[in-house]
């Protein structure tokens, strides 16, 4: 029988093992997982003028990498980016307000989530004719790039609000104060860390529409390493520091922290 050359050889067998894992590397397998962050969001996650992170889903970044034995290294990525930057690589993780999402799923693998709020709708002090999100019809809402808010106030409650496209929360924040558009909508938590760095009186209305289940991002394939973010997440609740970063975040902001805890999982087929 002819001997195949050992190249050969070597080859298949470095083929047969990318088999087994889908050729891509764990989470798992590094020392230092990047985690894509945002870097515009106050009490969420916000880069600081030395260069560093810091808010809610930044502590929550922290934490996991920590249980998962890793030094953590932040990359900022804004709404359009949460994708793109799992699927090129420039990130493990993406703790980043990453709502879950079915057409999401169908490119990205999702940890958790790690925390469930709603959809509210954030407007100026003087503003009396927005109660809820019907009242949003003929209304200018802001539309960020990257993000869905918008489109599930127009498309999946059918209020036809009028979509302003801007880059992102800053520009949406202005917006709303200069009086291009009548309200912003999108995660609770986003709106609450908005209003209490702007300080003008920017009130929510409390309208709590739209369940938002905010996962971990990670790289389709990485099953053990979703699996190991899940039990990171289930630590984080048990032990106290999910309830502690809940009230230390967003304790004088009004959101309801009366109930915190563990969210049911998405599973990480």
């Amino acid at each position: 029988m002819k001997r195949l050359p050992l190249v050969v050889l070597a080859v298949a067998a470095l083929l047969a093992g990318s088999c087994g894992t889908g050729g891509q590397e764990s989470a798992l397998d590094k020392d230092t997982v990047v985690i894509g962050v945002r870097p515009d969001l106050p009490s969420v996650g916000l880069r600081k003028a030395d260069g560093t992170f810091e808010g809610f889903d930044v502590d929550v970044a922290r934490y996991i990498a920590r249980k998962l034995g890793k030094k953590a290294e932040f990359v900022p990525v804004l709404a359009a980016d949460r994708e793109r930057v799992l699927t090129s690589g420039r990130a493990d993780l993406v703790v980043a307000t990453y709502t879950i999402s079915m057409d999401r799923k169908q490119k990205v693998l999702f940890a958790g989530p790690y925390h469930i709020s709603y959809q509210d709708i954030l407007v100026r002090k003087d503003e009396t004719g927005i109660r809820n999100v019907r009242d949003l019809k003929g209304r200018r809402i802001c539309e960020v790039q990257g993000a869905n808010a918008a489109q599930r106030v127009v498309e999946e409650r059918k209020v036809a609000a009028q979509v302003v496209p801007v880059p992102d929360y800053a520009a949406c924040l202005a917006a709303l104060k200069a009086d291009r558009v009548d309200a912003i909508t999108t995660n609770d938590v986003i709106l609450a860390g908005l209003a209490t760095q702007d300080g003008t009186g920017l009130r929510l209305v409390n309208a709590q529409f739209n369940e938002q289940r905010s996962g971990v991002g990670m790289r389709k394939g990485d099953v053990e390493g979703c699996e190991a973010v899940n039990r990171a997440i289930t630590a984080m609740y048990q032990d106290g520091t999910a309830s502690r970063l809940f009230h230390d975040w967003f304790g004088a902001s009004g959101l309801d922290l009366s109930i915190i805890a563990v969210p049911q999982f998405e599973g990480c087929s």
